[in-house]
């Protein structure tokens, strides 16, 4: 069998059996590199959230012990956050048209030696505005890597394998979520005898294993479906173009799909950056108070607040794994439709619920999971769904544009409002920021209001 291809030659009972049993060796080594490269990616962003608060208030020279300023660190953490979602959909946009144009691997190849350079650089930063330079400049890798990541998994896997192989891949990102809040315990707690300043060395650490398996990828080969593309365009006078913008909005059928795509990726992810993962900011503000009252040291302080995240973040994802998984199964099981509008819901329940009630520290173990189940499962979707809307020769470039234009550009507001809403609208409250989160979730209604327009793409092919 040659090594780039798509489909390995069945049994009856590998036909009847789980997905993971189709899977040959070299399709078993793509998932596994695409994981890693998505998981390396998710730990980044996860590094950011965790470590975002603690940033600003160091660079804003703001006192650990100093609450008084919680408003001024939300305002500039929604600024820093919205800029590095900005830089993300640039770079999403861009790597996605490469990805189609020059191929998946070489593409993926260059987002990680982006964002794990620029990761690294984030922890020389000396005020607010060179540290959101930083982020946006790591964004622009980050935000080519899923795109990627999917289109070559999607490729390269049956159409039995792959709805469960995209659904695992994504939910292995939360392996890459749950590392980063590995690594934020342990700084943590060496943080509390003051010998380190844990958000720098976390984004230090955050750079290493990213460049890990940069060789490894140089191992890939291109799916066989994109070579078959490019030769079919390779007449550029009469044939269709590799990642073609205008193919891409002047065809009415793949219109209608980005369009449905980016609205999808704009109700989870402004869900999720502008409310689901402002909850380390969340146990931030309501248990300085608690340590406080023990009469702890700021330094002491800092670092029970940055173990604490730790924990927070290590409970959400490991919820969010589970939901992903679970929308993979309900896809497949009631179609791409309904799971999407079953998880929006559940998404926004949770939501509210957390940001309301979180008051205790046992609540982390709680409450936060069940956020996370909920939130996540949504991305699933966008792993499993965005591919089955586009052919070959426009994938990349339109699951970027769903994922990035939609999700990021877009919604890179909703952080930033966010952090104005908690620092304006809702000023006057003993705890502006549960308000804030809890308004937001209106969010979640743009999401179930476009599904009357998605496409159903259950046990079709890929288009093209």
């Amino acid at each position: 069998m040659h090594i780039g291809d798509a489909t390995p030659s069945l049994t009856p009972a590998q036909h009847s059996g789980a997905w993971w049993r189709q899977l040959n060796g070299y399709q078993w080594f793509v998932f596994l590199v695409a994981s890693l490269g998505w998981l390396f990616d998710t730990m980044d962003q996860q590094l950011f959230t965790l470590a975002r608060a603690s940033a600003v208030r160091s660079l804003l020279a703001i006192p650990p012990g100093d609450t008084s300023q919680q408003g001024r660190i939300d305002l500039y953490a929604g600024y820093a956050t919205s800029i590095f979602l900005i830089g993300w959909a640039t770079g999403g946009i861009v790597f996605g048209i490469l990805g189609d144009k020059i191929g998946r691997v070489r593409t993926m190849v260059l987002t990680i030696l982006s964002y794990s350079a620029f990761t690294g650089l984030s922890a020389l930063s000396t005020n607010v505005w060179d540290f959101a330079l930083y982020r946006f400049l790591t964004g622009l890798g980050v935000g080519g890597q899923l795109s990627v990541s999917v289109a070559l998994v999607a490729e390269v896997m049956s159409d039995r394998a792959r709805p469960m192989a995209l659904g695992s891949l994504q939910a292995l990102s939360t392996v890459g979520n749950i590392s980063a809040a590995l690594i934020n315990i342990v700084l943590g707690k060496i943080e509390q005898t003051g010998a380190i300043t844990a958000w720098r060395v976390m984004f230090l650490v955050g750079m290493i294993p990213a460049l890990l398996v940069i060789p490894i990828f140089l191992k890939l080969k291109e799916p066989e479906r994109w070579k078959a593309a490019v030769k079919e365009t390779a007449d550029g006078e009469t044939k269709p173009k590799l990642g073609s913008l205008a193919e891409l909005f002047g065809d009415p059928r793949w219109r209608r799909n980005v369009i449905v795509g980016m609205v999808l990726a704009f109700a989870g992810v402004v869900g999720l950056w502008g409310i689901g993962f402002f909850s380390y900011d969340l146990v931030d503000a309501v248990f300085r108070d608690h340590f406080q009252k023990q009469g702890m040291a700021p330094e002491e302080i800092s670092g029970h607040l940055t173990f604490w995240k730790g924990i927070t973040s290590l409970v959400q994802n490991a919820g969010a794994f589970f939901g992903i998984y679970a929308f993979a199964y309900l896809g497949q099981w009631l179609g791409r439709r309904p799971a999407f509008a079953i998880s929006f819901v559940l998404a926004a329940a949770s939501t509210i619920l957390t940001f309301w009630a979180l008051d205790s520290f046992w609540q982390i173990f709680v409450l936060i999971p069940i956020m996370g189940f909920c939130q996540l499962a949504v991305f699933g979707g966008y792993a499993i769904y965005f591919p089955e809307l586009f052919p070959t020769r426009l994938r990349s470039t339109g699951v970027s544009l769903c994922y990035n234009v939609g999700g990021r550009l877009v919604a890179a507001g909703g952080s930033s409002i966010k952090g104005l809403m908690t620092n304006t609208v809702f000023k006057g409250f003993a705890e502006p920021m549960r308000y804030s989160g809890i308004a937001m979730c209106a969010v979640f209604a743009v999401g179930l209001l476009v599904l009357p327009f998605a496409p159903e793409t259950k046990d079709q092919p890929l288009p093209e």
